[in-house]
């Protein structure tokens, strides 16, 4: 992992810090809708596009449960300490055989559900229409829906629904659709307060696969990288009133990875891997102070190759950020001084997220280059081990190179999420396992095929014992549709129920 001419250019630019927020006008002040005061809160209805198998298993005392606001959760990291779980699969057939408690009809998308107090957001596509409906998470009876219309086509022929997450924050629901619209809900009664349009008002495009980052939401902001044509990369809005509160960075476009709000050396940072569609293709990590939008430090790192996006969030741990790439120029570590100004700690091209984001646990990250799950070392980016897990067995850990030859494994393009001391493994065809990840292999556990299906690319959700998993597509077989499913995570047995 030697410093290179790529890691000398890329310490050079990440020197070059402090460059100031643009100065731009708003283009388009949205109009502000504030809740009525008699709004009431939709009574629950039966979905009826929601089919309910049970009811879930009640929480046992002192289960330690949590809410799902945003991407890859409450720490934006694809961990949870939820628990106790259930860490096995059951007989099929039998009476706790693993099978959905409700589903629902899904229209298309790639969009994760967000929970937060036993309300689920679903962000989709209905015919010409973009779709977000709130749902009791363990029920799945409507609570309210929301509509408006959309265009999109999807260039590769996956799907022409949304790829971003909504986030709830404050009693506040944000989605962002494939075409850019950006808009903000009331959680309790589907009320919308404001909406943009951010790729017509900046300037930007659709890219190769649609508007896919998911808004995040910091202190009073709502931050997109909406990668405008002449800049902004990156834009803030307040959360209340919809307006521009500041903008940052130039032409490097919009990726579909999510920007990842840190604390570092007291300071707010904003972590953006950025670069979509763009001739020549540029993109990187953009550092961005969250007050106010000022670049602190940027580190070009993007593919030669036009058709490639960046789409892996940050990893960010202490002071080092990690991001990666699938399309060619593998993985690059950065390190944060305490004066903000930031330099390369390493680069490897073993190993390349495609839009997984990896995740960090004990000093190693943990994460899938295709269908190849690899370990790495957090420290110097050594590949630590790289495996195709297929089945309930221990794998060789320092796989030969000539692996990468061989048939793909039962898990093929998988997410990763990690469950306290376990992980969970969804992979691209529908198989869910339990994982034991350490720095001396994988040892697959209990699994079981949810569906037969392509492009299960959607990360998994889990929250107050249950887990939502979104099937992207139909069944190969001719069988079930695209579906959101609810799962039981929840132990077996359990006592002394609470809510």
């Amino acid at each position: 992992m030697a410093a290179s001419f790529a890691l000398a250019a890329a310490a050079a630019a990440g020197a070059a810090a402090g460059e100031p927020p643009l100065k731009l006008p708003d283009p388009a002040p949205p109009a502000h809708r504030p809740l009525p005061a008699d709004a009431a809160a939709p009574p629950a209805r039966a979905h009826p596009r929601a089919v309910v198998h049970a009811a879930p298993r009640p929480l046992p005392e002192g289960f330690a449960a949590e809410d799902w606001p945003c991407f890859l959760g409450p720490r934006r990291s694809g961990v949870s300490m939820e628990g106790p779980l259930r860490r096995d699969f059951g007989p099929p057939g039998e009476p706790n055989a693993f099978r959905p408690i409700w589903e629902l009809r899904w229209g298309a998308g790639f969009s994760a559900p967000s929970v937060v107090a036993r309300r689920l957001v679903a962000f989709h596509r209905d015919g010409n229409d973009e779709v977000a409906e709130c749902l009791e998470a363990d029920a799945a009876r409507q609570l309210w829906r929301r509509r408006y219309p959309t265009t999109y086509r999807d260039r590769f022929g996956y799907n022409g629904g949304p790829r971003a997450s909504p986030a709830i924050e404050g009693g506040r629901v944000f989605t962002y659709g494939a075409q850019g619209v950006l808009t903000c809900l009331d959680l309790r009664t589907g009320h919308v307060y404001w909406g943009r349009e951010l790729l017509r008002e900046f300037g930007g495009n659709e890219g190769f696969f649609g508007a896919a980052t998911s808004p995040v939401v910091v202190g009073g902001l709502v931050v997109v990288n909406v990668g405008g044509r002449d800049g902004p990369c990156v834009a803030a809005f307040d959360k209340t009133t919809g307006r521009l509160r500041w903008a940052a960075g130039d032409k490097w476009g919009a990726g579909c990875a999510t920007p990842l709000p840190v604390r570092i050396a007291g300071r707010d940072v904003l972590l953006v891997f950025a670069g979509g569609y763009s001739r020549p293709p540029v993109g990187g990590l953009l550092g961005i102070n969250a007050a106010d939008g000022t670049v602190l430090f940027r580190f070009p790192w993007r593919s030669r190759n036009v058709a490639s996006v960046n789409a892996s969030s940050p990893v960010f741990d202490g002071n080092c950020v990690m991001v990666s790439s699938v399309y060619g120029p593998g993985a690059l570590a950065v390190r944060v001084r305490d004066d903000l100004s930031a330099e390369a700690a390493w680069k490897t091209n073993r190993f390349g997220s495609h839009w997984m984001t990896p995740i960090l646990r004990d000093g190693y990250v943990y994460g899938f280059t295709e269908d190849v799950l690899m370990c790495l070392d957090w420290k110097t980016g050594r590949r630590v081990w790289s495996s195709r897990p297929a089945g309930p067995r221990v794998e060789e850990p320092n796989a030969p190179a000539a692996e990468i030859a061989q048939p793909r494994g039962r898990f093929g393009r998988g997410s990763l999420l990690l469950v306290r001391d376990r992980f969970l493994c969804l992979g691209d065809t529908g198989w869910l396992a339990w994982m034991d990840l350490t720095p001396r292999g994988v040892t697959v556990g209990p699994a079981v095929q949810l569906f037969d299906a392509r492009m299960t690319y959607t990360a998994p959700v889990l929250s107050r014992g249950l887990l939502y998993v979104v099937q992207s597509m139909p069944e190969r077989a001719g069988g079930k549709p695209a579906r959101l499913l609810c799962y039981d995570l929840r132990p077996l047995g359990g006592t002394s129920p609470r809510r």
